[in-house]
Parts: structure tokens; sequence; C-alpha cells
């Protein structure tokens, strides 16, 4: 008789003592813990996957240990399976250990390797997005400098990007924090802490046109913001989210452009510069290093652009 084609092969079956010890469980978790159909199906599913795996390794279920789940968990990783759901899947693991030894039956791990200590695996970081130099010129270029809300966005912009700058920090500038004359500002930044960040000649110049002139078409009254919107008062930062969304559709950005993708931007095409770490942790308001330290991941090119003038008031910065 043939031998079955590989999409007709048998699948594999667990091992008679952990298949009846996970019906035992299952039974337990739906009749007494009176969770539904779908956390059963998903148990079963999320369970039979790993008694499986120690089955292959030839591994019996009372014996296996943290380094063996550790090893399901990285091969789940391995093949791209979400955080999200490894994350559920060690809760889960650790459940039914933690159900088996409550039902008194013997787990003969190693000492220090108890499956009950099995912790949730790190999530993976994210790497930041950011868009391209050539792209961040024309984002920053894209809205009508000949305009008072155009010279306010292109300053906005500027800021965003020249400085990194956080949208919020944005939004909260009084015209009192500019110091033009040695292009930096005065930031407060998360938990109230000032800092001082610097910018380059294009946000400076960009900067003086709007204060000098935008500005004063747009202010009403004794307004002590300095971007405004057109009733005159301090502008949101949602709305500021909408000037960069729309500055990066006129560029032709494929992405959908956020202001703090500009903020990545700024600090990815720093470290591609070769820019102190450590300037960019001062000038981003990171109290950790470890925070900066992932956009050396994404830098992978070097070159000018708009922080070309930053890079420069940065390396004054560390000289000082």
């Amino acid at each position: 008789m043939p031998a079955p084609r590989r999409s007709e092969a048998t699948p594999p079956t667990l091992p008679r003592a952990s298949r009846e010890r996970l019906d035992a469980y299952l039974h337990h978790l739906e009749h007494v813990r009176r969770r539904s159909e779908h956390t059963i199906r998903n148990y079963r599913h999320d369970l039979t996957g790993f008694l499986l795996f120690l089955a292959e390794r030839e591994t019996p279920f009372d014996e296996a240990g943290r380094s063996d789940a550790r090893s399901y968990l990285s091969a789940l990783r391995n093949r791209s399976v979400a955080d999200a759901s490894v994350k559920r899947i060690a809760t889960e693991m650790r459940g039914f250990y933690a159900w088996l030894d409550n039902q008194g039956v013997p787990l003969k791990n190693q000492p220090g390797d108890s499956m009950l200590r099995l912790r949730f695996p790190i999530p993976r970081k994210r790497l930041p997005k950011f868009i391209s130099r050539t792209e961040a010129d024309a984002l920053v270029d894209a809205p009508d400098a000949d305009t008072p809300s155009g010279q306010r966005d292109r300053a906005i912009l500027e800021l965003l990007y020249g400085a990194g700058l956080r949208v919020s920090e944005v939004a909260n500038l009084d015209v009192r924090d500019l110091d033009l004359a040695n292009r930096q500002v005065r930031v407060t930044g998360k938990g109230d802490k000032t800092r001082i960040c610097l910018y380059g000649d294009p946000a400076r110049e960009a900067l003086e046109r709007y204060v000098e002139d935008g500005r004063a078409h747009l202010v009403a009254g004794a307004q002590t913001a300095l971007f405004l919107n057109r009733a005159g008062g301090r502008l949101s930062a949602r709305s500021m989210q909408t000037i960069v969304r729309d500055a990066g559709m006129q560029a032709g950005v494929r992405s959908p452009v956020h202001p703090h993708m500009l903020r990545h931007s700024f600090a990815t095409h720093m470290i591609e510069g070769n820019a102190d770490l450590r300037i960019v942790q001062h000038l981003l308001g990171h109290t950790s290093p470890d925070t900066t330290q992932i956009y050396t991941a994404v830098a992978q090119r070097r070159g000018g652009g708009l922080v070309t003038d930053a890079l420069a008031r940065a390396r004054e910065l560390e000289r000082r």
C-alpha cells in the first residue's frame, strides 16, 4: 500500500499521559472555573502545541521546566507570532502547571527550573518609523510661506523635525521661550522638566518670519502663546497633528505622517550624522540613554539635510 501523501499524513497526537492531564485541566476550567467555550478552545490549541513540542523533544510533560518553555516561546517568536499571543500562551502554560502542582502531580523538573516560575517574555521593541531626509525637506517646504498660517505651519514643522520636539512641547511654547539670537528654545517636557533645545538656520529663519509677520496677523489681544489659531488663541496639539498630516500628503510622503514620526526622523538622522548619543538624548529629553539607543538600530545611512545645522549646534553644546 503506498504511503499517504504529505497533505494526507496523520497529524501528530499527544502522548496518552499528557492528553489525559490536559483533558482534566480543560474540564476543570469549563465546569469549575466556568470559562467560555471560546476560551477552552484556545487553551486546548495553545497547550496542545506546547505538549507536542515536548513530545518531539521526547520530554515527558511532568519533567518539563522553564528552559523548555522558553525554547518553545522563542520558537513561536521566530515564526512571527505576535507578542500578545506569546504572552497569552506563557500565561496558559504557567496556569496549567500550577493546576498540576495543586492536584499533587509530581513535577520532576530540575531544581530552579520550575514551570511555576515561568515569567512573561520581554516584548520586542518596535523600531520607530521615520521618513527620509528628502521627504522631510519636501514636508517642511509644503506650507505656503506667503500666508500667515503657512508661515506658522512651516515654523511648527521646523521645530518638530529640526529640533525633535514633542507636539505637546511645541503646543505649549510661549513667545518668551524663544531665543532667536542663539537659535535655542526653552522646552517644558514630561514631568514638567525644562530643557534647552537647539535648532539650525532653517528653523531660525522660519521662526523669525512667523514671529515678525505671520503671528502679528493671527494674534488677538495679549496672547502669550507662540503658535496661534485663526481665532488668535493657542493652537492645539490636535491641530498640529492635522498640519503635519496635511503637509505629508502635499509632499507626497507615502505613509501617513504624524508629529512623533518627525521626532523619530530627527533622532535617526542625527545618529546617521554621527551625533553623540548623549547629546541626542539631551535634545530629546530622554531620562535614560536606553530610550535613545533604539535609534542606532534604524540609522543606516549618513548625510546632510535639515538637521545638519542642528547637528553642528549639538556639537557646539557638547563643547560647552
